[in-house]
């Protein structure tokens, strides 16, 4: 719960720090401008405000792990709901009515987790798992969005360290073996997701692990 808290408040405090003018550039997400990205966080902080509301009296059928499910290949953008995310963006026009969306719901989503049993069976996409395991799950999602967001803007506030290390650990698990020691937590988990191609010196490093890499998450 804590980690979480920790997570979703650094990325909060990035989007609110950012200027009018950031919301224009690349973000990390291929595609996407910063503002598609931050539209995205509001649509997952209503997500996770939806999944906290929905308790299920059935035993859970997934846990942090198992909730994600690893695609054969990138995406391309023609989902569906990507391309209501970058309309939907656009429509805001002006950046600030976009903060303020996400701290209202974000917000919201924040007190309801702090607020949330860690282990009440709730549901979301079909799957039950406790509250804990969603919030944990989370705590990847949201540190990989951070580095999305900070992505090509200087001088922003990267993701708390121990967030970083608490989404290491968990993509490590999902992979089924450790990253290499020597790529950092950030490294790790840029190359890890494909979000950076790695150079010659690390690829050799990433050899010597028995995963298949990049890991597509969805």
């Amino acid at each position: 719960m804590d980690a979480f808290t920790r997570s979703w408040t650094a990325l909060r405090e990035a989007v609110a720090g950012l200027a009018d003018e950031d919301f224009a550039r690349p973000s990390g997400c291929t595609g996407w401008l910063v503002r598609d990205l931050v539209c995205h966080l509001v649509i997952d902080a209503q997500d996770v405000l939806i999944t906290l509301a929905t308790p299920v009296g059935t035993p859970p059928t997934r846990d942090a792990t198992s909730y994600w499910e690893v695609a054969d290949a990138p995406p391309t953008g023609d989902d569906p709901l990507d391309a209501l995310t970058v309309r939907l963006a656009a429509a805001y026009e002006d950046p600030g009515l976009l903060k303020f969306h996400l701290d209202d719901v974000g917000s919201a989503a924040g007190r309801a987790a702090a607020l949330a049993s860690p282990d009440l069976a709730v549901g979301t996409r079909g799957e039950a798992l406790t509250v804990g395991d969603y919030l944990s799950a989370y705590v990847l999602e949201w540190t990989l969005h951070h580095l999305d967001l900070v992505a090509r803007l200087r001088g922003a506030p990267r993701p708390p360290a121990g967030s970083l290390a608490a989404a290491r650990d968990l993509l490590e698990r999902i992979a089924g073996v450790p990253f290499p020691a020597e790529l950092s937590d950030t490294d790790a988990l840029l190359v890890g997701t494909g979000r950076r191609v790695p150079p010659p010196s690390e690829r050799a490093v990433l050899s010597r692990a028995e995963a298949r890499f990049p890991l597509w998450l969805g």
